[in-house]
């Protein structure tokens, strides 16, 4: 009797064990990922949530105390002022970087050899260190000896003997005009990336139509910018709120504890203060802060996918 030939698969079954197997394989590839972002993410930050519910020395035995410490954290003057004076630097900070960043990449949107060269001039600052750049600041703005206080001080311009970082708003212009420096080539380098791809078709058929430069810019570059400039103001603000490196440094919080940011608050209870518990809940007071920056990030580029 002859046996009878086998049916072959069926398509869709196929289909579904070759995505199965695909599925599989990609679980394996991801879990080194998977196993980092819960060694140093995950673990980190529930170790986090429980500390900051503990009055946790770090020297003694702790002892919890459920939500004591954020309570703490909304009564605590010197805080409430470093997270004002936090908001204050990214109201500042963020235009000025998003205004610089456009009017950077629009100057050297050309393809010439020129135009890259500034590019590289531009972004040449973003690879130095935020340390290494707030100490070259800070050497520049000494007084007597800075380069620059030497040779403003030379035409007039300004008082060379003059402590700049003992005033508060020479000492925060200072930091801006580093943070300035030290970040707009990154910023500009994501705003040029965005507008070159923005078709050329676009802008001549606004042009055919008789559309000024600045109705094509306003109404075309900018609406077809929005996922870029999500982007660039979320770097912007998540950096601003972040912001510890140029005041540790620089201005070391002063004058009187007037540029104390939020981070810098954090740094002084966990390791000057050796309050952890109270620094662990500050900080998750903060990651909470920049979640909803992430979130209203993607809620502008849903808008700009549904525009």
């Amino acid at each position: 009797m002859t046996a009878l030939p086998q049916l072959a698969e069926p398509p869709r079954r196929r289909r579904r064990s070759i995505g199965r197997r695909r599925g599989m394989l990609g679980l394996v590839l991801s879990l080194p990922a998977f196993g980092l972002l819960g060694l140093f993410f995950i673990w980190p930050l529930i170790r986090t949530v429980f500390m900051s519910l503990h009055d946790w020395p770090l020297l003694g035995v702790p002892e919890f105390i459920g939500f004591g410490n954020y309570v703490k954290a909304f009564s605590d003057d010197q805080f409430l002022r470093a997270v004002g004076f936090t908001f204050f630097y990214t109201l500042v900070m963020t235009p000025i970087l998003l205004v610089l960043a456009f009017a950077l990449a629009f100057l050297v949107r050309r393809g010439t050899r020129a135009h890259r060269f500034f590019q590289t001039i531009y972004f040449l600052p973003v690879v130095i260190g935020l340390a290494a750049g707030s100490y070259i600041w800070l050497f520049m703005w000494q007084s007597d000896i800075g380069p620059t206080t030497q040779l403003l001080g030379s035409v007039g311009l300004v008082d060379p003997t003059k402590n700049y970082f003992a005033d508060f708003w020479t000492a925060f212009a200072i930091v801006v005009g580093m943070v300035t420096w030290k970040v707009v080539g990154l910023q500009m380098l994501l705003v040029l990336a965005g507008i070159q791809a923005i078709p050329d078709e676009v802008n001549e058929a606004a042009r055919i139509d008789g559309a000024s430069a600045w109705q094509s810019f306003w109404y075309i570059t900018v609406p077809l910018l929005r996922p870029t400039l999500a982007l660039v103001l979320v770097f912007s603000v998540a950096g601003s709120l972040l912001a510890f490196d140029q005041f540790y440094i620089m201005t070391t919080g002063g004058p009187a504890g007037s540029t104390l940011t939020a981070v810098y608050e954090i740094y002084r209870n966990g390791f000057v203060k050796f309050d952890v518990g109270y620094a662990s809940a500050l900080s998750i007071l903060l990651m909470v802060v920049l979640g909803l920056v992430s979130a209203g990030q993607m809620l502008l580029l849903r808008n700009s996918d549904n525009s």
